[in-house]
């Protein structure tokens, strides 16, 4: 949320944009690409490992590439054009999505106790850990960006 209390948010609604593209969905992508291939590797036969991180990782990948090209191709180039008749919906549809990452983020914490690693975790365990943590905390800043202050300007009351 670091990013909504700073002000260095911009107010122009393409410039918003250009933040969203550049600060969240670049380094979403940077971050996913780098921490899935950890968690298919990160120390497989121990019994603390939390199975299904992988897969619950892959899992959020998916929907959030899905998410990204939706906002990239429709939503984005509709919201730069002034918004319009319809708008609206494809606004729900974002919201849905940003539930359906509620529900696999909650699944993460619960295979992995928070993100908190064991007392025997190895350097690469905590680094996928901390990676994570990175992501859903610059999801969930990229999240309320949408919701708080982007999707408002074109939602009729």
């Amino acid at each position: 949320m670091k990013d909504l209390a700073d002000a260095e948010v911009p107010r122009e609604t393409g410039a918003l944009i250009d933040h969203i593209l550049i600060r969240y969905h670049k380094r979403h992508r940077a971050d996913l690409a780098s921490l899935l291939p950890l968690a298919e590797r990160v120390h497989e036969n121990d019994p603390d490992v939390p199975r299904g991180l992988a897969r619950a990782l892959a899992k959020l990948e998916r929907q959030m590439e899905d998410h990204m090209a939706k906002e990239e191709r429709i939503l984005f180039p509709a919201m730069r054009a002034g918004g319009g008749p319809g708008i609206e919906h494809s606004i729900a549809v974002m919201r849905a999505d940003h539930d359906d990452h509620d529900e696999n983020i909650a699944m993460i914490r619960q295979l992995t106790q928070d993100l908190t690693p064991p007392d025997h975790a190895s350097g690469s365990w905590r680094l996928l850990y901390g990676g994570t943590s990175s992501l859903l905390d610059d999801l969930a800043a990229h999240i309320a960006l949408a919701i708080n202050v982007l999707f408002p300007r074109f939602e009729r009351g």
